[in-house]
């Protein structure tokens, strides 16, 4: 089980290797340019061969063309000498006469005569007289049938052609030619051609193979270098997506810096786009926050300012009702339904006043909390608001004490179960459970109801957000306990959160032990209306 992993990472590299289409741009730059060094050293080592080839093979045809007119040639010494001694001594004396290196040991001089009766063969010295300074005449030693046969049917008179004769002898260029009368084939070996042209070959090769290798590393630093400015450049676009642009006071302070910004390169135009779009953004998201800042505002200042009006319209309804004369059955209908709204509308109201508070960074209280008594007074008030829910407490034998706000993380807990009693029916179970973490307090609602629909719950944090119509409404609901219970946690610097399946909800908070809240200030203050992750 161990080995899987890296044998996975591995396969996955090799495949990332073989498909050109997940090559970063360095080395799709560098592969380009081996590949065409690579052709054009293909090209020039090929043609180089060519015509060395060529060139060597002009010369082996210059030595043959020499040696025809040598053989050809009237000889010296000759005269009174019967034809084939003649033939003979012209053939000896061209032979040995000849170009440096052209005919020798190993060459070829084959004669057909009038009779048809081959003579000649594969020239080869005879043992060195010691009568004499000079070396022995050379001699010839027949060739097979067969070879006399290739060489009569792939060399046609006046013709010069590369043949394989075959056995152990390397291939030859011969020359047929028609001298007195008689068809005589001269062959040069192509051995040290040949071994020329393989050494050439080997040593282009190993030339080319050199040169791709200092051209690769070469070109590999000089593209790397090239394209440092787009590492910053997107090293800049990554830091910007790394910010939190989604609430507050967001200033976009990160910039491509001008040395990357210069029109006249492909990187640089990229560079200047960017800093020009982040421009947009940035002037977006001002605009944003100010219009943000600016409904805060009013929301903050039309609750303070319906405080009054709404005390004085229940006031007046009360005071209507507690008249010693006797009201109408429908009047005092009406002026109940008067007061009940009000109320309702208070408790909007305050809702509101108390999210635009925090959401101006208000500070709160730093008192130690004992969230095991306030977890048994919340139950306890919602018990009295809801006597047909069966609740429940489960509580750890020691205290959990943070520090905090203990009316607001009081409302917390009291929203919450608010919640599990205002969608759940009756006869179902909540459980108020408190615990302890190494280094935060947990606060755990659970209820055994219908749940809440998958796509209520990423917005179920969000101010006015309603849950679907299966969970059950035996109350009215303003749609902003969540999102007062999120604002608060959050001023607190914890964290909330829900999962929820059907015949189970749990929501979770957790608070940090032991370190008074941190409330930033407007500016700095995350969105309030995101779900808690």
């Amino acid at each position: 089980m161990g080995s899987a992993a890296p044998a996975r990472g591995h396969t996955s590299r090799s495949a990332r290797w073989r498909d050109p289409a997940g090559w970063s741009l360095r080395t799709r730059i560098v592969a380009i340019m081996i590949a065409l060094l690579s052709v054009l050293g293909l090209v020039v080592g090929g043609t180089a061969e060519i015509f060395l080839h060529e060139s060597l093979h002009s010369q082996l045809d210059d030595d043959l063309n020499e040696l025809r007119k040598r053989i050809s040639g009237p000889g010296q010494g000759q005269q009174g000498m019967p034809g084939p001694s003649k033939f003979r001594m012209k053939l000896s004396e061209a032979i040995a006469d000849g170009p440096t290196g052209a005919m020798g040991t190993g060459s070829i001089v084959v004669v057909i005569p009038d009779d048809g009766v081959p003579g000649g063969g594969l020239v080869q010295p005879e043992e060195t007289s010691t009568e004499s300074d000079r070396p022995g005449d050379n001699t010839f030693a027949e060739l097979s049938p067969e070879m006399l046969a290739t060489l009569q049917s792939e060399v046609q008179v006046g013709e010069k052609a590369d043949v394989d004769l075959g056995g152990s002898l390397p291939a030859y260029r011969v020359m047929a030619a028609e001298i007195n009368g008689e068809v005589v084939y001269l062959g040069i070996s192509l051995g040290k051609v040949n071994s020329t042209l393989v050494t050439v070959a080997v040593f282009t090769g190993c030339v080319i193979t050199g040169s791709l290798l200092i051209a690769g590393w070469g070109g590999a630093l000089i593209v790397r270098r090239t394209l440092q400015p787009l590492d910053r450049v997107a090293a800049t676009a990554t830091r910007v997506s790394e910010l939190k642009l989604d609430a507050g006071e967001v200033r976009l302070a990160q910039r491509v810096p001008e040395a990357d910004t210069d029109p006249r390169t492909e990187v640089g135009q990229v560079g200047a786009a960017l800093n020009r779009m982040l421009d947009h953004v940035g002037n977006a998201l001002e605009a944003r926050h100010a219009s943000e800042m600016q409904v805060r505002q009013f929301v903050a200042d039309a609750s303070h300012e319906l405080r009054t009006p709404l005390a004085a319209i229940r006031g007046y309804a009360e005071l209507s009702r507690r008249s010693r004369q006797v009201l109408p059955d429908e009047i005092a209908h009406v002026l109940n339904r008067v007061e009940s709204e009000a109320k309702r509308m208070t408790a909007l109201v305050e809702d509101l006043l108390l999210l635009a508070r925090l959401d101006a960074g208000r500070p709160l209280a730093q008192d130690p909390v004992d969230l095991t008594m306030l977890a048994v007074d919340a139950t306890s008030d919602a018990h009295a608001a809801g006597p047909a829910h069966y609740w429940q407490l489960d509580l750890p034998d020691e205290p959990v004490t943070v520090i905090g706000d203990g009316a607001r993380l009081h409302q917390v807990v009291a929203n919450l179960l608010a919640n599990a009693r205002t969608h759940t029916p009756e006869g179902s179970t909540v459980t108020v459970k408190v615990g302890a973490m190494p280094n935060a307090a947990v606060i755990q609602v659970i209820d055994n109801g219908p749940g809440i629909q998958p796509d209520v719950v990423p917005r179920i944090f969000e101010r006015f957000a309603r849950g679907d119509s299966s969970r059950s409404r035996a109350a009215g609901s303003t749609g902003l306990g969540l999102s007062i219970v999120h604002a608060v946690v959050t001023s607190h610097r914890g964290k909330v959160g829900v999962q929820s399946r059907p015949g189970q909800t749990v929501f979770t908070v957790m608070l940090p032990l032991g370190s008074p809240p941190v409330v930033p200030t407007a500016e700095q203050r995350p969105e309030m209306l995101q779900t808690a992750r």
